[in-house]
Order: C-alpha cells, then sequence, then structure tokens
C-alpha cells in the first residue's frame, strides 16, 4: 500500500498512480520474468524485397497487377516514370517520388517529442565517446550546453551555423521540411482536400508546456510563418498526447514483492518520477492515430526529434503503398559513435527485432556480430505505419511490447526502472519492410550534444580517425539536408532560407 504522503509526493511529480500500479502488479505477479534479452543469430541482408535500399539508386520491383490494384484503392494510377516489364513494373527514385509525393494529403508526420535536452548536454555522458574525442568539440559544446539545460530537447539549437553562433532548433528544421514538402503538392495539384502532411507528436510531463510556447513563437517565425499560409497545413497547431510518468521501483536486490521506491536521495516518502520508454507511444497516441485514420489519413511517420535527416520521404511513401505492407521503418549501417539505440537483428526462429543497446542485447554482443564480418544496421529509430492496419492493432501491440526492468544505481538512489522501446514492435509485425538508408542522408542524429558539434564541423584538430570520417560524413549530410530538404543557403556565415 502506498502511503498518503508518498501518493502526494508522485501526483506532485507527475506520476500516473494507476498505470505505475499496473506495471508493479504485473511485475510482481512474473508478467515480464520471460522477457530474455535478445539472441541474436544474424544479420538480416539487404535484398531489395524486405530491406529496401533506399539511396540515390534506390529501384522497386513488384507485380505490375499488384501495383494497380494497391494503387486504385488509393485513387491513383501508376507514375509516368513506372516501366513495365513482363508482369512486373519497376519504378526507379524519380518515378517513386512522383508517386509518393501524391500521397501527402493522405500521410501524417510526427515525433517523440518527451525528451529533455538536460541529458544531451550532460558533461560526462558526452565524454564518452572517447579520448581526445570531447577535447576538440569543447568550444563548440561550452556555446551550445548553456542553450539546452532545462529545456526540450527538440527547441534545443541543432547545429552552430559556420560562423559559429548557434543555429535554429531540430523541430523548426523538421516543420519546415515537411511544409516544403506540402508546398511541393500545392504546385503540383493545387490545394489539397484536408492538409498535407500534418504534425502530431507525444510529449511529456516536463516538455509539454515549454513545447506549447515554443510552438506560439514558431507561429510567426519567418522559416515557417509563410509557408503556412501557403499550404493551409499549420504544424505549430499539431495533434498532441502527453506521455506520463512512472515512478522507480525497488532495486532486484530488495527480493520480490517489488515496492514504489520511496526514498529519492535517502527522503523518505519520496518517489522518482521517470519515463516509461517510447514504446508506451502505441497506447498514448493511440487516439491521435485514431483521429487521423477517421478523418482520411492513411500513413503515419513517427520518428526521434533530434534526428534531422528524419522528414516525410515520398519514395518511402511510394514503395510503402505498392508493398501493402503494415509498417516500414529506416535502418543504416552503424557507426563508431552509435552507441545508444537499437539494431535490426534476425533471431533464431527467423523473425527480425530491432535489439537496444545494453537493454535488449549488449555492446559485446554487437561488437562480436561485427567482429564475425556482419554490418549491423542501426536503428534509425523512424518508422512509416499504415494506420488502417495500426489501429486496430494498437492494444494488442501495447500489451505485447516487452517491458524491460533494468536496476540502476545513481545519486538518487539504487532503484529499478521499467521500459517500453517503440521499435521493439518490429518483431510483433508480420513481415514489416525495412529501407537501408545512407546515414548521412537519413540518420543525422544527436542523442549527445557532441554529436551536433561535430556534425556541424566545429571541432578543432585532434580527432580520433575513425571518429574523424564519421564526423565527415556526418558534416556532409548535414550541409546536404539543410541545403536541400530544408531550403536553406548560407549567408554571412549563417544558414538563411534560399
Amino acid at each position: 500500500m502506498l502511503s498518503e504522503t508518498l501518493k502526494a509526493d508522485m501526483e506532485a511529480k507527475g506520476i500516473d498512480l494507476e498505470l505505475t500500479e499496473s506495471i508493479l502488479a504485473g511485475l510482481n505477479a512474473g508478467l515480464y520474468d520471460g522477457v530474455q534479452a535478445v539472441e541474436a543469430a544474424g544479420v538480416p541482408p539487404v535484398d531489395g524485397v524486405s530491406l529496401v535500399p533506399a539511396g540515390a539508386a534506390m529501384r522497386y520491383s513488384t507485380p505490375l497487377s499488384v501495383a494497380r490494384e494497391r494503387l486504385d484503392a488509393l485513387g491513383l494510377a501508376l507514375p509516368e516514370g513506372a516501366v513495365v516489364e513482363g508482369d512486373a513494373v519497376v519504378l526507379d527514385r524519380n518515378a517513386l517520388v512522383d508517386l509518393g509525393e501524391r500521397l501527402y494529403p493522405v500521410t501524417a508526420w510526427g515525433v517523440l517529442n518527451g525528451g529533455s535536452a538536460t541529458s544531451y548536454a550532460d558533461r560526462k555522458k558526452n565524454g564518452s565517446l572517447g579520448p581526445g574525442v570531447f577535447d576538440a568539440i569543447r568550444s563548440g559544446f561550452e556555446l551550445l550546453a548553456p542553450l539546452c539545460d532545462g529545456r526540450p530537447k527538440g527547441v534545443s539549437p541543432a547545429y552552430v551555423n559556420p560562423d559559429g553562433s548557434p543555429g535554429e532548433s531540430f523541430l523548426v528544421l523538421k516543420m519546415r521540411a515537411a511544409l516544403l514538402r506540402a508546398s511541393r503538392y500545392v504546385d503540383r495539384f493545387g490545394a489539397p482536400e484536408r492538409p498535407a502532411l500534418p504534425f502530431f507528436q507525444m510529449t511529456s510531463e516536463a516538455t509539454d508546456a515549454p513545447l506549447r510556447s515554443a510552438y506560439a513563437e514558431y507561429a510567426g517565425h519567418p522559416w515557417l510563418a509563410p509557408l503556412i499560409r501557403r499550404t493551409g497545413t499549420d504544424p505549430t497547431r499539431p495533434r498532441s498526447a502527453k506521455q506520463p510518468l512512472l515512478a522507480a521501483f525497488t532495486h532486484s536486490s530488495e527480493g520480490r514483492p517489488r515496492r514504489v521506491f520511496d526514498a529519492a536521495y535517502g527522503k523518505p516518502d519520496s518517489a522518482i518520477a521517470l519515463p516509461g520508454g517510447h514504446g508506451q507511444g502505441f497506447r498514448v497516441l493511440g487516439d491521435v492515430y485514431r483521429g487521423l485514420l477517421a478523418d482520411g489519413y492513411r500513413y503515419a511517420y513517427i520518428g526521434n526529434v533530434d534526428n534531422i535527416g528524419y522528414y516525410p520521404d515520398p519514395a518511402e511513401l511510394a514503395v510503402m503503398a505498392l508493398s501493402g505492407a503494415e509498417a516500414a521503418f529506416e535502418f543504416a549501417y552503424r557507426t563508431p559513435v552509435d552507441i545508444k539505440g537499437g539494431v535490426l537483428v534476425t533471431t533464431a526462429d527467423g523473425r527480425r527485432t530491432v535489439a537496444d543497446i545494453g537493454q535488449a542485447i549488449s555492446f559485446d554482443r554487437v561488437r562480436a556480430l561485427e567482429a564475425s564480418g556482419e554490418r549491423v544496421l542501426f536503428n534509425c529509430a523512424t518508422g512509416l505505419f499504415d494506420l488502417a492496419r495500426l489501429v486496430p492493432r494498437l492494444d494488442e501491440i501495447s500489451s505485447r511490447l516487452p517491458v524491460r526492468v533494468s536496476d540502476q544505481d545513481k545519486d538518487s538512489g539504487r532503484y529499478s526502472q521499467a521500459e517500453q522501446s517503440t521499435w521493439e514492435v518490429v518483431g510483433l509485425l508480420d513481415a514489416p519492410l525495412g529501407f537501408a538508408v545512407e546515414k548521412g542522408e537519413r540518420f543525422i542524429a544527436a542523442k549527445l550534444l557532441a554529436e551536433t558539434v561535430l556534425a556541424s564541423g566545429a571541432v578543432s584538430d585532434g580527432l580520433p580517425d575513425d571518429v574523424a570520417a564519421t564526423a565527415r560524413m556526418m558534416s556532409d549530410g548535414l550541409r546536404s539536408m539543410l541545403a536541400g530538404p530544408c531550403g536553406l543557403r548560407i549567408d554571412g556565415g549563417a544558414w538563411v532560407p534560399a
């Protein structure tokens, strides 16, 4: 039983008591005991069918009759660039883009927006990339770190300008890229029946109010406001749902029954409020997904706010429509800086899943796979769902997605944390589609502020060779992203609208 003092403390910290007690009951009943670390048998091949290369040379082939049937159901025909070869039809990237752009009015995009930038800018964590790295990025780190502390990660600077000044936020870049795609639709086809590429999000107790304040300012942002007026799509007024916080539980060393941890920093009746993992999004965003489907939207992208390379890709949309897949996910080959996140693996029974490093698969096992000659595909944390197939399964996915409980030993105490990972949904789906993307084009992610500085090129000499090569690739990708999908150019040492 929770004391009234502890309940009051939990409520004051934004903890969902009902959900916490439900997970605690399941933990004590042994429901999560069977959730084991992933036994990876290998890495799936990029075969062009279930795992499709999505770069400049992207091609997709499918039976002609199937393609026509699936596109007819969407009110579309094959684009002019499609080439019929016998009983099959082949589309190169240009033809796929042509088709995918026609799907913008039935596609939404969203971000997981619950993260604070405080951990992202933590000095100790940023020093974990290896000897010499932090010294090389120190000046850029010192510039951006004060702009991150206590703020939602999405509104913190996403890059450093060539003149050394802080750049625009992750969210401004994402909103602009999507609005330019919506504007492209208006240019080609006129005003859509419904807003093209509307924005949705999952926030948290810590980020919800600050994000609302930021969006009020973004509504008049010169990079966004003209495009909002032109397209009728307003990402500053998103469909939104707030993820509740969970309480920490007692450490496994205390045995069962587990309890709510109630001695944060040694203070009696003091809980620790923690996120329950992005996997809760299937429950938290349930009404958002249902509403989108009811309003005529068939597809929904979801991704991390800190990945500059994530925006709606029309070629992927086209393959999604042609394949009839219920979901698709992006993967890139792992680099030395990819130490936090998930990797795509095959299990002994032949299924694919995304295993979170440290949570579901050890980093030593990842290294062992690479040492055996495998090229490990790293999860880009970008998913694309067919809402007509996702919505009926939301409750099932929420209940079946593994809950992983891990022990923690921190200044606040020794406790355990329960989390669900969004991307382990791959293992619950029937034949999900995968896109093998170029990291420098689609996965310019920043789990740590050091990665933002590296991608911006704001580094001194002295980087280790392997990190320097990755930094050059990320920097090239960032410049390409800003100049391309974001429609920017450099003027006077800073990025501005082209």
